[in-house]
């Protein structure tokens, strides 16, 4: 019997709807299968995301925390901070060799109100040094600056709190006028040190006038009354005034390209790194030199010619290693360092020197 095609479709219609059901059952299993095999795909990709930004995140702020660090332990400059202990000692020495008087209360306050002016030096010059342009590697820090006039403030109301106990009106005079020095060293509009002048200022500040004020300082009316000037406190004071200034002269060093972009015509600028160098060394060499010729003259006890003669290996070190090092500003960053060291040692062996010779009496 003949079929139609009605009929043969009739027939087909069944496999082919159970066909067509078996497969999307099949593709229904193998999502399923597949989902359970990964559940929650959005959720995954969520968690691997946020996982990743954890990562990113502790990476930046370990990052910051580290630069964070190294930002406050350059304008901190621990190291530096003898320049504030070494004037004071070497002059609370003098005295001391003078007069036999010490205040060790009196010396704790000058200390610290000292630590305080040097971080105020320190932390507006690294503000006005960004601002200029002269250091393109420090970065401004918001509150900086107000932190450093704080420091000021507290540190001169130190100054004069010691200067009244000690009833002598030389003593903040001289800080004073150092802290000046400090001032129109760095701060607008005078910024003397763009016109070369930051090392005569530097051995102003604290040689004759800061060790001078701090020979002062340890004056007492009610025992020994006001202190007199004398040639021994002025030697010392010159002798301290060279080794601070080599600190400040070889922090150039690696700043030439710098100060020269912005106009700083320092010292080292205006000669060159070789010629540096040999500055360097006759610096060193006269430290000693005059040492000798104040010994020789009486003006220092024998004492401070043998203790200081001990860091004369420190002095070569410096003088060799700006010598071979000039032209690498990686390198010679590490001269400033060396010069705190000899600045530090010379100072502690002057003071020794001082103190030995009133206990022994030479």
């Amino acid at each position: 019997m003949a079929m139609t095609i009605g009929g043969v479709c009739g027939l087909l219609k069944p496999p082919l709807v159970a066909w067509h059901h078996a497969t999307r059952n099949n593709t229904y299993l193998c999502t399923q299968s597949r989902r359970a095999s990964q559940p929650y795909p959005n959720l995954r990709r969520r968690r691997q995301l946020q996982q990743s930004w954890r990562v990113t995140n502790s990476s930046i702020n370990a990052h910051s925390k580290e630069e964070a660090a190294r930002l406050i332990w350059r304008a901190v400059k621990l190291p530096i901070y003898s320049v504030a202990l070494v004037p004071l000692t070497v002059g609370s020495a003098t005295a001391y060799l003078q007069m036999r008087t010490f205040d060790a209360g009196r010396f704790c306050l000058f200390l610290f109100s000292s630590v305080l002016i040097i971080m105020w030096l320190n932390l507006s010059n690294d503000v006005y040094d960004f601002d200029t342009g002269a250091d393109k590697d420090k970065k401004d820090r918001s509150g900086v600056l107000y932190m450093a006039y704080i420091c000021l403030v507290i540190g001169c109301g130190g100054l004069l709190w010691g200067s009244m106990q000690a009833g002598d009106g030389r003593v903040f005079s001289l800080l004073a006028s150092a802290i000046l020095c400090g001032y129109v060293y760095q701060c607008p509009p005078c910024r003397l040190s763009y016109l070369g002048l930051g090392e005569p200022l530097c051995f102003a500040a604290f040689g004759p006038l800061a060790t001078s004020a701090f020979y002062f300082s340890q004056s007492s009316k009610s025992q020994t009354g006001s202190l007199p000037f004398s040639i021994t406190v002025l030697c010392v004071s010159i002798l301290i005034g060279i080794t601070t200034t080599l600190i400040l002269f070889c922090s150039h060093f690696h700043q030439i390209d710098g100060d020269r972009e912005v106009g700083k015509m320092s010292p080292l600028v205006r000669m060159g790194t070789e010629r540096g160098s040999v500055v360097v060394k006759y610096g060193v060499v006269s430290l000693y030199l005059l040492l000798l010729a104040f010994v020789a003259s009486k003006a220092l006890p024998l004492p401070c010619l043998f203790f200081p003669s001990l860091t004369l290996p420190v002095g070569k070190l410096v003088i060799d290693f700006v010598q071979e090092n000039h032209n690498d500003k990686e390198t010679v960053f590490m001269a400033k360092y060396y010069c705190v060291r000899l600045h530090a040692l010379f100072g502690a062996a002057l003071a020794l020197g001082l103190f030995s010779a009133r206990t022994i009496r030479l």
